[in-house]
């Protein structure tokens, strides 16, 4: 039955057709039967799903709605909201999953019969899944748990998406249906949410070591759960201040695993779900920077054993509560911003958990490695001391080095690879031996002067000298190789030439005509959201910003999902800058296409056959020409790119140009290189002079 109350944007209308928004808005105008809008606003209408099927397959522009956009447009267009749809389909994934037989026998009928009947049976899953509700701090019952069974009027607007949600599991597996909602779900809502990279919680659980009871008190969507190896009688408990979350996380976990999964909704600080619980890890990746913590309300609180934490310094609340959760000898991982290793304010607690042997190391991840993506986070590995002497040595790691380029983020097995083989070795031996540029086991006594800063960088010694000197080596000669390039691509002598008078046409004019596409950048310099059409579900597009254009790099952003158009270049584009007054014009080659087009730019589309692209870019850097087409009404200088001109030239006479343009930007591209590795070469020489790696004679 189709469910005629699901609605679906203008995005979503184009992703099920495969076209773009823009052809989208001309149906509307262009055709009187188009259905009207029956929700949204006026920007932003919302049509029923129902009618723009039948709309768009009486037009023969679809032959079927392919099953998973369905199934995700109902989802979206449910009258309760996206996250109350994605609990109903998880519940009845789950029982798919646990008693398949019953799905079958309740499936028949009509969707008030499946109503009726789905509570009842979804009653005994969830129970039998989820187990004892959790105790809370006065020692009663906690009523909120985890997941609710929905009632039968709850459940009916639902029916017609439970039904398609089930038959995509019979593609693609219960548990995969339900991440690849989930995904989407949480792609979409991308700003409200701050994930923990599969990486990095793979990571984050290796660390911690296999456990039977693990925590993770700031659960968000259960990623560092998830990550945790299996093991027979596992309990896994979750707890966060989201009620939704809560539910998709106990869901998630009970689809991946078949360890007994407790969640608790409530404020882990203000008002924790096991105060007996003693769990063999703790996981979490908790709020950054919170002010309102409950630093007030707290101040004798029996978790505070290291010090109470200033108002600042909420990120070590959460550290202690993970040590006061954790059974003696335990193992907790807690990802934590690189300020908190050395602001003032939490010294003392750090030299207390260093004393007593609380904190035993600290991993500064790459740049990139999880939001906020401009900062290298640490990882704290600490440990509940018991009976066993205290650890008179810590270790400090160090994996920025791993960084890799911005489009792919860190090199992920580089950074696992190093992380596990210095823990594991530091935790057999109880110290290790040095390796410089990376990783050193630092007596505590070292640390505990008046900053007790922690941060890694500051501790260890530079990479071996051996290493410096040919790598300098290395460098000096792909300079030398460039150098000679250079000289190889520098342009010949000008030539003069009278003064041309040739008839002239604008940007705009040619865009009128057809003879180019003009497209505008609407997305963040660096990070934000949208996808363009025709990308796959879940992918991390590159975004191309202004400051790329005009360095000559790659794109350095990426993007996940949503119903935000993006535009997407092409090999042969030609992306300006409309900000800052240069004269610059990037022709957009393999390597950067398919790159999101940022904000401040404009890319332009030519006609291969009436417009040779780099023709176009090379006139458009013109001094002249760009001084003529901007504005300086503001106190930036911004370019009106229709009004950038182009003499009127043959095809054939645009090429002759075009292949000088091309040769003046390879040289361009030489200089830049030569550049940059002269910067490098400069910097290691100063830096091996300075700390004696490097001779002076």
């Amino acid at each position: 039955m189709q469910d005629n109350a699901t609605e679906v944007t203008a995005a979503g209308i184009a992703r099920l057709a495969g076209v773009g928004r823009a052809a989208v808005s001309n149906w509307r105008r262009r055709h009187p039967d188009f259905p009207k809008p029956v929700g949204g606003t006026e920007t932003s209408p919302s049509f029923a799903l129902a009618e723009v099927e039948a709309w768009l397959r009486a037009q023969g522009k679809l032959a079927e709605v392919p099953l998973r956009e369905r199934v995700w447009q109902q989802l979206t267009g449910h009258p309760e909201g996206p996250a109350v749809a994605l609990v109903h389909v998880g519940c009845v994934l789950l029982l798919v999953q646990e008693r398949p037989t019953v799905w079958l026998d309740i499936d028949a009928g009509s969707d008030e019969r499946l109503a009726a009947r789905l509570p009842g049976v979804l009653d005994g899953v969830i129970a039998a899944r989820f187990g004892c509700e959790p105790v809370n701090a006065s020692g009663r019952v906690n009523t909120a748990t985890p997941v609710h069974t929905p009632s039968g009027p709850q459940l009916l607007p639902s029916a017609p998406l439970l039904r398609g949600a089930v038959e995509l599991a019979g593609e693609l597996g219960a548990r995969q249906t339900f991440e690849f909602l989930l995904g989407r779900y949480l792609d979409a809502h991308s700003r409200q949410y701050t994930p923990t990279p599969v990486e990095l919680a793979g990571l984050m659980a290796e660390l911690a070591g296999p456990a039977r009871t693990v925590l993770d008190p700031a659960c968000g969507t259960g990623a560092l759960l998830r990550a945790v190896e299996a093991r027979p009688e596992q309990t896994l408990y979750a707890q966060d201040s989201a009620p939704d979350l809560v539910a998709l996380t106990a869901l998630r976990l009970a689809l991946h695993t078949r360890a007994a999964v407790r969640g608790a909704v409530g404020d882990t600080l203000r008002g924790e779900a096991y105060p007996e619980l003693r769990a063999d890890a703790v996981l979490c990746h908790p709020p950054f920077n919170e002010r309102n913590w409950g630093h007030d309300e707290l101040a004798y609180d029996a978790r505070w054993e290291y010090g109470f934490p200033a108002r600042n310094e909420s990120e070590l609340a959460w550290v202690q509560h993970a040590l006061a959760r954790l059974a003696d000898g335990g193992t907790a991982v807690l990802l934590m911003p690189p300020a908190a290793a050395s602001r003032r304010s939490g010294r003392r607690i750090r030299a207390d958990l260093l004393r007593r042997g609380a904190l035993r190391a600290v991993l500064a991840l790459p740049v990139g490695s999880a939001p906020p993506y401009n900062l290298p986070l640490h990882l704290w590995v600490l440990s509940r001391p018991g009976r066993t002497p205290v650890a008179p040595e810590v270790l400090l790691v160090d994996t920025g080095a791993f960084a890799g380029e911005a489009r792919g983020g860190p090199d992920w097995q580089a950074v696992r690879d190093a992380a596990l083989d210095t823990w594991r070795t530091f935790a057999r031996d109880g110290r290790l031996a040095e390796r410089p540029g990376l990783a050193r086991s630092v007596p505590v006594i070292e640390l505990l002067d008046d900053d007790v800063d922690l941060a890694p960088a500051r501790h260890l010694p530079p990479p071996a000298a051996a290493d410096g000197v040919e790598q300098l080596a290395a460098v000096r000669d792909d300079l030398a190789a460039t150098l000679r390039l250079t000289t190889g691509l520098t342009p010949p002598p000008a030539v003069p030439a009278p003064p041309a008078h040739r008839p002239l046409t604008t940007i705009g004019e040619l865009a009128r005509g057809g003879a180019l596409l003009l497209r505008t950048g609407g997305m963040p310099g660096s990070t934000g959201t949208g996808t363009g059409t025709g990308t796959a579900p879940h992918a991390r597009v590159p975004v191309l910003t202004d400051h790329d254009v005009l360095a000559g790099s790659p794109p350095s952003g990426t993007l996940p999902e949503s119903d935000e158009e993006t535009v997407l270049t092409e090999p042969g584009d030609v992306v300006v800058p409309v900000l800052g007054g240069g004269s610059v014009a990037r022709v957009v080659d393999a390597t950067t296409a398919g790159a999101a087009l940022g904000r401040n730019l404009v890319l332009l589309r030519p006609d291969a056959g009436a417009l040779d692209a780099w023709f176009l870019a090379g006139f458009l850097r013109g001094t002249a020409n760009n001084r003529q087409a901007s504005s300086y009404a503001s106190t930036a200088t911004r370019l009106d790119v229709r009004r950038l001109q182009l003499p009127r030239l043959p095809l054939d006479e645009q090429r002759r140009y075009g292949a000088r343009f091309r040769a003046l930007d390879e040289f361009e591209q030489a200089l830049r290189q030569a550049s940059r590795l002269g910067e490098q070469l400069l910097r290691g020489m100063y830096d091996g002079l300075t700390d004696g790696t490097v001779a002076p004679h």
